[in-house]
C-alpha cells in the first residue's frame, strides 16, 4: 500500500497534468474555430472546380485531345497512395483512423497483385505505416515547421505527384484524409486524383441548358485545369485534416481533464481514509499505553 507521502505526490502530479490538458483543450478550441472556417470556405471552391472539370471532360470525351491526367495511362498496375495525417499526436484516434483506412486499402491492392507506392504527408501516418509497409513508402513530406497551411504547400505536393506521373512511376493516384464533420466526428475519406474521376453534372441538376464553346479547345483547358484541381483537392484535404485534428484534440483533452478529475477524487479519498486510519491507530496506541501505566 502506498504511503501518505506517495499518495500526496501522486495527487499533485495528476493535478499538474490536469492543468496541462485543460490548457491544451482551450488552445485546441481556439484553433478549431479558425480551422473549421478555413475548411468550410474551401469546400465550395473545390466542389465547383470538380463540377467544371467534369463538364469540360464530358465535352471532350475520350478523344485524343484529352490529357493523360484525365484519361490515365490505360493501365491499373501501379497505385500511388497519398496519406495525409497530423504531425503531432494527443488527438485521440484521429491519425490511427486514417492510417487504418489506408492500410486496409493497401492490403486489398496487394492481394489483387497490384504494385503500391505510398507518400506520407504528416509524421504520425508515417510512423504507423512504416511498421508494416516501410518498403512501400517512397517519400515523406514534413509540415511540422508550417504554422499555417497555405495553397503553396498543397501545390508543392501536387507538382511532385504530377512529376511522378509524368515519369511513369504510377498509373492511379488516391488521396487519403479525414473529412471534418463535427468536433466528435471525422470521417476517413479516399479521393482518386489521377485519373481525374469527377462525375459529370447534368444540366437538369443545375438548371442550366446552355451549350458552351471552348476557346482554346477543351483539351488545352483541361491540361491547365486538372493540375490546378489536383493541388486544390490536396489543399482542401490538408485543411480538413487540420480542422479534424483540432476537433479530435479538443475532445481528447476534455476527456483527459475529466479523467484526471476523477482520479484526483479517488486518490484524495484513499489519502483521507489512510490518514484517518493512521490517526486512529496512533490514538489507540496512546490510549493503550496510558491504560497500561
Amino acid at each position: 500500500m502506498p504511503s501518505l507521502k506517495d499518495l500526496k505526490n501522486r495527487i499533485a502530479s495528476v493535478k499538474a497534468t490536469q492543468k496541462i490538458t485543460k490548457a491544451m483543450k482551450m488552445v485546441a478550441a481556439a484553433k478549431l474555430r479558425r480551422a473549421q472556417e478555413a475548411a468550410e470556405a474551401a469546400r465550395p471552391y473545390s466542389q465547383r472546380m470538380s463540377a467544371v472539370l467534369a463538364n469540360i471532360a464530358q465535352a471532350v470525351g475520350q478523344d485524343d485531345s484529352a490529357p493523360l491526367l484525365m484519361t490515365g495511362t490505360g493501365k491499373d498496375r501501379t497505385h500511388l497512395l497519398i496519406v495525409c495525417t497530423a504531425e503531432r499526436g494527443l488527438c485521440g484516434g484521429f491519425n490511427s483512423q486514417i492510417a487504418r483506412f489506408a492500410r486496409d486499402h493497401v492490403r486489398k491492392l496487394l492481394a489483387q497483385g497490384k504494385t503500391v507506392k505510398i507518400v506520407c504527408v504528416g509524421k504520425k501516418g508515417y510512423d504507423i505505416l512504416r511498421r508494416e509497409f516501410a518498403s512501400l513508402i517512397i517519400d515523406r513530406i514534413d509540415l511540422r515547421e508550417v504554422k499555417k497551411i497555405g495553397f503553396d504547400n498543397a501545390d508543392q505536393i501536387g507538382r511532385k505527384v504530377i512529376g511522378l506521373f509524368e515519369a511513369g512511376e504510377f498509373d492511379v493516384c488516391t488521396l487519403f484524409y479525414s473529412e471534418f464533420k463535427s468536433v466528435i466526428s471525422q470521417v476517413p475519406t479516399a479521393l482518386q486524383l489521377i485519373p481525374a474521376s469527377a462525375e459529370a453534372v447534368s444540366p437538369a441538376a443545375t438548371g442550366a441548358t446552355a451549350v458552351y464553346d471552348y476557346e482554346p479547345d477543351a483539351g488545352q483547358i483541361l491540361s491547365d485545369l486538372i493540375p490546378r484541381n489536383i493541388s486544390v483537392q490536396i489543399f482542401r484535404a490538408l485543411l480538413e485534416n487540420v480542422a479534424g485534428e483540432m476537433g479530435a484534440k479538443m475532445s481528447a483533452m476534455d476527456n483527459a481533464t475529466r479523467n484526471a478529475g476523477e482520479m484526483i477524487n479517488k486518490l484524495t479519498l484513499s489519502y483521507n481514509r489512510q490518514r484517518q486510519a493512521q490517526i486512529t491507530k496512533e490514538l489507540i496506541e496512546i490510549i493503550s499505553g496510558a491504560e497500561a501505566l
